[in-house]
């Protein structure tokens, strides 16, 4: 595909982005018309004060976890890595759950974030050999553990008494608690994902195998930490403010592969306006017709028969 048609998409997606949120922010359990927004009084502060930082919040969170989603599944050159399969959610809950359990509140987003960061690194240590990495062991890996993090979080659990129902609501992952306070931590995905574009051509090389990434210059092991390092932080800023929130990662990829191809340097930034857009339209769909379902819930729901298509798909090759 040429690079005038890519960028021609990435402005079209950027576009409908933008059309999305206006359209979020809408539609409700309560329908808002022009006047009641710009009158003042309760159209104004339920636009201005609970749907509009919402809806920002989803599509910068929806496009953290897309683009970590396409830079891991790049690194490990494995299209069903996905951060939320790699223990990203589950690391991260640790951290949180704890937090709750001893009445730390304001402590949340930094243990979810170191969490989530810690649980990341630790699926790569223990799923590389020599710096490389088998699909099947990291799968293995990232799902043993997950489990063994969810135990941890269900003693957690056992003790947090009355904050239990805190700690079952972040697992489900959601945005109905977010507000304007939450989007300047968000804002901070911007550092990580600048860097993945920065290295985007170093991204194309990777997915080529080590040896033809050394034979161009490139340290595979330090670039791969460094990258993977950006990619983990990204979901880790994300999970401390949303909870648990899975497949958005792996399904915005794939699907803006199907438009933009493999080039990372569109890839990238296609990906982060394609999570955007599908985490807007979950937690859209989540608010006003299902009674405030977790938007985790939500996108389990496409996300968990994505991963089995894909899978499938593998297996037929």
């Amino acid at each position: 595909m040429k690079r005038r048609t890519q960028y021609l998409l990435l402005l079209v997606s950027f576009v409908m982005l933008l059309l999305t949120v206006l359209g979020s922010v809408t539609i409700g359990p309560v329908s808002l018309s022009l006047s009641q927004v710009l009158g003042g009084g309760t159209g104004s502060q339920i636009f201005f004060d609970i749907r509009l930082p919402r809806a920002i919040a989803a599509a910068l969170a929806g496009a953290g976890l897309a683009g970590a989603g396409a830079a891991m599944q790049a690194l490990f050159r494995n299209d069903l890595a996905d951060p939320y399969i790699l223990g990203t959610s589950s690391g991260g809950a640790v951290g949180a759950s704890l937090m709750m359990a001893l009445g730390l509140m304001m402590f949340i987003p930094l243990a979810a974030f170191i969490g989530s960061i810690s649980a990341v690194f630790l699926v790569y240590l223990l799923a590389s050999r020599n710096g490389r990495i088998n699909t099947s062991v990291l799968l293995l890996t990232g799902i043993a553990v997950s489990t063994f993090f969810s135990a941890v979080v269900s003693v957690f659990m056992v003790f947090a008494g009355s904050n239990v129902h805190q700690i079952m609501f972040w697992l489900m992952g959601g945005l109905w608690n977010a507000s304007w306070a939450d989007i300047p931590l968000l804002t901070l995905t911007i550092i990580p994902i600048a860097l993945l574009l920065l290295y985007s051509r170093d991204l194309n090389i990777i997915t080529c195998g080590d040896s033809e990434t050394q034979t161009l210059g490139i340290d595979p092991n330090r670039t791969k930490l460094l990258l993977l390092g950006a990619s983990a932080g990204l979901c880790g800023i994300v999970v401390s403010v949303t909870g648990s929130i899975g497949f958005v990662g792996l399904v915005s990829p794939h699907l803006t592969r199907l438009l933009t191809g493999p080039d990372h340097a569109v890839l990238i930034p296609g990906s982060l306006c394609c999570g955007a857009f599908l985490l807007l339209i979950a937690d859209t769909i989540s608010r006003t017709w299902l009674g405030e379902l977790p938007v985790g819930v939500v996108t389990a729901f496409f996300g968990a028969p994505f991963f089995l298509f894909l899978i499938r798909r593998r297996e037929e090759v």
